[in-house]
């Protein structure tokens, strides 16, 4: 263990990254509990408010930590004790910050809403990719280049150049999951790339608007996605991060007494 450890870890210089990570997500996961014990008025949790009961969203703390840790890596060069509490300040603002994704997207308090499943997807989303670098992937396929490659900066930037482009035209097809893992792992955004667009996206409006087969194709295929993986994501995420708020119906409309 310990022989891994030095290999993996302290030889590449991975221990901030790791600490960062821990850090995210461990914030995340106590905030998400903290909130979900506020919401359900249970502990000594309360929100907290300043002057004239402004609520301060838990955004505002994460900022200024992000901040401090960002800066204090940059201060302490990457090496020492600095380095290391610096990345795990920087870790729980991370965390505190991109809990409230979903708020800083909308400009509005959608926390608890359906539009605040994006927080919890972005957050699961960066654990997973900086989990891959941890593991030795590189963005573009970087680490897949031999030693001369990397020396020769023109294999090297074709290579990053063509793996980009591909995670861009995954992107395009409306798969945004494939095209960000895809950035870490190429072969994930060729499979996003060949395979039909979402019927919503950017390139089934450009190149199947004379094409009714493939827009049907798309169609059908989206509709079988969705049903197969929106329901086990949807229970995921509210396993993670809480049921949202079921959306509030339109007002019953007055009765005649009232209207008179």
């Amino acid at each position: 263990m310990g022989h891994w450890w030095e290999r993996n870890i302290t030889e590449p210089g991975k221990l901030p990254l790791l600490l960062a990570l821990t850090a995210f997500v461990l914030t995340f996961l106590i905030t998400r509990l903290i909130t979900r014990l506020i919401r359900a008025g249970k502990g000594p949790f309360r929100n907290i408010s300043g002057s004239g009961g402004v609520h301060i969203h838990h955004v505002v703390p994460g900022v200024l930590l992000t901040v401090a840790g960002g800066f204090g890596s940059v201060a302490s060069d990457g090496h020492g004790f600095g380095s290391l509490f610096s990345a795990v300040i920087f870790g729980m603002g991370a965390g505190l910050v991109l809990d409230e994704f979903a708020l800083i997207l909308h400009l509005d308090d959608v926390y608890w809403s359906e539009q605040g499943r994006k927080s919890v997807e972005m957050v699961v989303l960066t654990a997973a990719l900086v989990g891959l670098v941890l593991s030795g992937f590189l963005p573009f396929g970087v680490n897949d280049l031999s030693e001369e490659e990397l020396q020769d900066r023109g294999a090297a930037l074709l290579t990053i150049g063509t793996n980009f482009l591909i995670a861009l035209v995954a992107l395009s097809k409306g798969k945004a999951r494939t095209a960000i893992f895809g950035v870490v792992i190429p072969i994930i955004a060729v499979v996003g790339a060949v395979r039909l667009a979402r019927p919503t996206s950017a390139w089934a409006r450009r190149f199947y608007r004379r094409r009714p087969r493939a827009r049907a194709r798309a169609l059908l295929r989206s509709y079988r996605h969705d049903r197969r993986w929106s329901g086990p994501s949807r229970r995921l995420q509210d396993w993670i991060g809480g049921t949202p708020d079921l959306p509030s119906g339109p007002a019953p409309p007055p009765d005649r007494a009232e209207r008179r």
